[in-house]
């Protein structure tokens, strides 16, 4: 009979394991503290964003939308530039992109920005949503992007990622 319960607690135990690592990855997954970081900084009249990418990566589209009414204020296809390709976007700098549209910025910015950016070639990408009035409040140094982790360089964002299958290197 205790061979019964034996195989029968070996059971059990390795069921609630399985349901402690199915819990264990949905909440890493829906976690925001796990997703990846976008930066942003605000130049004056300029908006800079970077997205993190890998080495053969190329950004395709960056979309903005106006997170509180979710109106589309921007998207550009296309980058003409290394930078763009790399994911360093100046938003609203439309001979930067095949085609972008609207071409002008908005006279006003909404409070907060979503800002998605789609990788070249692959069906995923991403994105954030900023406060830019905490943005324009964190005084990022020059080469530096504000982040809801602090100011990161732009190395620091791509580093986030498993590039070729390597570990991210320092994110």
């Amino acid at each position: 009979m205790w061979p019964f319960v034996l195989v029968g607690s070996v059971f059990g135990l390795a069921f609630l394991a399985a349901i402690g690592i199915g819990v264990y990855t949905v909440r890493a997954m829906s976690d925001p503290e796990t997703s990846l970081l976008v930066g942003i900084r605000i130049d004056g009249p300029r908006v800079l964003v970077r997205a993190p990418v890998c080495p053969a990566d190329r950004v395709g589209t960056v979309e903005v939308y106006d997170s509180d009414s979710e109106k589309l204020l921007w998207r550009a296809r296309r980058p003409r530039t290394p930078e763009g390709e790399r994911g360093a976007v100046t938003l609203w700098q439309a001979d930067d992109f095949l085609t972008a549209s609207p071409r002008a910025r908005p006279r006003t910015l909404p409070s907060r920005l979503d800002v998605s950016f789609l990788y070249a070639d692959r069906d995923d990408g991403a994105g954030d949503v900023f406060d830019l009035r905490e943005v324009r409040a964190a005084h990022v140094p020059a080469d530096r992007y504000w982040t809801h982790d602090g100011p990161r360089t732009a190395a620091q964002i791509d580093a986030q990622l498993r590039c070729g299958g390597t570990e991210p290197a320092g994110g």
